[in-house]
């Protein structure tokens, strides 16, 4: 007979695919999202918000460089109703626009993951992306969305890691805390995708009602996008401060967004070194 250390938890399998919070609960409990991880993200929020705009054009650099991806921008989808080019490039109008969404996305990730409402929007960022719940329905295939957000997660964890003044040990556990809720993401908009549970759900159509971009049940969650390069030019003169020989004032992270093919994480040795350290 095998001793346990735990009682072995029960999980209700209906609860998971008709109840957000239970599932919630779930992933918190198997990915032991704690205190730590919220403490550590809040702590984090404004070395992360640094990094926004480093992210968002390196994503849609992406994004373009593929003509299956870059297909979802060449069919009005989406509520922008101004002027789209043909074949888009980083700087077409339509992609302008869904780099503010992205970046207004990537912010929330940057607010307060103990309150329901934060998964209750990554949950319905997944929705939207199978043309769900709005008026312009948007579909795109689930093999792009887990490359993309492979890319966020990557591009932040080599940002992070390689900051000259967070001490070693928070550095892990930003990465760390980060990293949970970007697989929690996945799994959010893995459920909308998959078929396992279908046999508990009704028609999509019924489930979900047709809201704008940013908002959850007829409140703005999403915060106002205008402005924002006057706030993350101050965040990056408080990251960037005394960062070793860098010019006082100059953000650590300048230059993450090279060419992707340029981007890559340290040898395992000598970043094992640095985290001791």
């Amino acid at each position: 007979m095998t001793s346990r250390s735990r009682p072995m938890q029960h999980i209700d399998r209906k609860e998971l695919y008709t109840n957000l919070e239970s599932r919630i609960r779930y992933l918190h409990s198997f990915l032991d999202f704690s205190s730590r991880d919220i403490e550590a993200l809040v702590s984090g929020a404004k070395y992360i918000r640094a990094l926004i705009p480093a992210v968002v054009n390196i994503v849609y650099r992406k994004l373009v460089q593929y003509d299956i991806t870059a297909r979802a921008f060449q069919t009005r989808s989406t509520s922008f109703e101004g002027p789209m080019d043909e074949v888009p490039s980083e700087e077409s109008p339509q992609i302008l626009h869904r780099k503010m969404f992205l970046r207004a996305y990537l912010n929330k990730l940057c607010s307060d993951p103990s309150e329901m409402e934060f998964w209750e929007y990554l949950d319905k960022v997944g929705m939207m992306h199978v043309g769900l719940g709005r008026s312009h329905p948007l579909h795109v295939e689930y093999v792009h969305i887990g490359v993309t957000l492979s890319v966020v997660q990557d591009v932040l964890t080599e940002a992070i890691l390689s900051h000259p003044r967070l001490p070693a040990r928070r550095k892990i556990a930003v990465v760390k805390a980060l990293g949970k809720v970007i697989w929690i993401q996945n799994d959010l908009f893995a459920k909308w995708y998959v078929r396992d549970g279908e046999e508990f759900l009704g028609d999509g159509e019924d489930r979900v009602a047709v809201e704008k971009e940013g908002w959850l049940r007829g409140r703005k969650v999403l915060d106002e996008v205008d402005g924002e390069g006057e706030e993350e030019e101050e965040e990056e003169e408080e990251v960037g401060a005394g960062a070793g020989a860098g010019a006082k004032g100059v953000c650590p992270f300048t230059g993450v967004e090279g060419p992707m093919r340029e981007l890559k994480i340290g040898d395992a040795g000598s970043q094992a070194d640095g985290l001791e350290k």
